[in-house]
């Protein structure tokens, strides 16, 4: 990290930072120590969690305009994380903490099952070259992950600006048996814009470059909800 960057973790990460109990690596997280989230940010509020939270432009502005929630930035990236604590202290934010940590450990191990009211991941690596397309977030690990810490109706953002990821979390989201759409299809098939979402470099960048900026919204759908099996001929005729 640079001076400044160091300044601002040693001044505020007492407050934002959320210190977890490590598993093997730096950014893992040891199964069976979950938060509290009542306990963490002294209330009962919705929460909204946002994976890959970069230097925290998107998620410090939501924190900002929506003192009602509470919000936690998830990134492996110390700097990005200084960064945001230093820009949600400038702009008070009081409702807002972050952990340093792998995204599916997050989703596994440290926020309790049903806690998460939405659940956001903007722009996360596209890994676009197709021999690393392995290593991306959103691939058919990651729906059950997301559904076991999102409450019954929960919500689940995406957006990307890389076509064939676009095409890749849709296909994924598609075949995930507990998420249902939550948006009315624009013309191209896809969903509006988050209006909740603040203009970001990545986003600016992907525009400058000439892409166009996916976004989808699935809902989480109720557990006691069970997805239709269908009857065969040999079922139809057992007794």
């Amino acid at each position: 990290m640079s001076d400044g960057q160091e300044r601002a973790w040693a001044a505020h990460s007492g407050f934002y930072l959320i210190e977890v109990e490590r598993g093997r690596a730096a950014t893992s997280i040891r199964p069976g120590d979950p938060i509290d989230p009542a306990a963490t940010y002294g209330r009962a509020a919705p929460l909204v969690v946002e994976i890959g939270s970069g230097q925290g432009h998107a998620i410090v502005h939501a924190a900002q305009n929506a003192p009602e929630t509470d919000f936690l930035a998830v990134e492996v990236f110390r700097a990005g994380l200084a960064r945001t604590m230093l820009d949600a202290d400038r702009a008070g934010v009081q409702n807002l903490r972050l952990v340093e940590a792998n995204a599916p450990e997050v989703l596994e191990h440290l926020l309790p099952e049903a806690s998460v009211d939405e659940l956001w991941v903007f722009f996360s690596d596209p890994w676009h070259k197709s021999k690393h397309h392995k290593r991306r977030l959103i691939d058919p690990s990651f729906p059950p992950l997301a559904a076991r810490a999102l409450r019954d109706g929960g919500l689940l953002r995406l957006a990307t600006d890389w076509e064939d990821y676009a095409s890749q979390m849709r296909d994924v989201m598609t075949d995930a048996e507990d998420f249902a759409p939550a948006f009315d299809a624009a013309p191209d098939g896809w969903a509006p814009r988050f209006d909740g979402r603040v203009m970001t470099a990545f986003e600016r960048k992907g525009l400058a470059k000439g892409r166009d900026i996916r976004d989808l919204v699935y809902r989480r759908r109720d557990r006691a909800e069970a997805p239709a099996v269908p009857v065969t001929a040999d079922d139809a005729a057992r007794p």
